[in-house]
C-alpha cells in the first residue's frame, strides 16, 4: 500500500502532473482543473470534484509524433487516473519546436 497510499492524499491535478513530468519529461507542464464548469453533467452529477482538466504539455517526445499519437502517450501515462474518475481532459501537446522553444 505505500506508494498507493501515498498518491491518495495528493490532488488528482498533483498526480497529473507527476506523471505526465515523469513519462513525458515535459518542458512546459500546464494543469488546469476545470471541473467547475461541469457541475451538474451527467457523468459527473455526484462529483464535481478533479473530474476535467486542461492540460498543456510540450514535451520533445512528441517530435515526429501525429496528434493522434501524442494524445494517446497522455492517455496512456494517465490510464489509471481515467479509471478512477479522471472523465475529461482537454489536450494541447506541442513539440518544443512547435511551442517557440530551442
Amino acid at each position: 500500500m505505500g506508494s498507493r497510499g501515498a498518491n491518495v492524499m495528493l490532488s488528482r491535478a498533483s498526480r497529473i502532473k507527476s506523471k505526465l513530468q515523469s513519462v513525458l519529461e515535459a518542458k512546459v507542464l500546464e494543469v488546469e482543473d476545470v471541473s467547475y464548469q461541469h457541475a451538474g453533467h451527467a457523468a459527473v452529477k455526484d462529483n464535481t470534484n478533479e473530474t476535467h482538466f486542461n492540460v498543456k504539455v510540450v514535451s520533445g517526445k512528441f517530435d515526429g509524433q501525429n496528434l493522434v499519437k501524442r494524445h494517446r502517450m497522455v492517455y496512456d501515462a494517465l490510464a489509471d487516473e481515467m479509471e478512477s474518475g479522471l472523465h475529461a481532459l482537454s489536450i494541447v501537446a506541442k513539440t518544443p519546436k512547435e511551442a517557440g522553444l530551442n
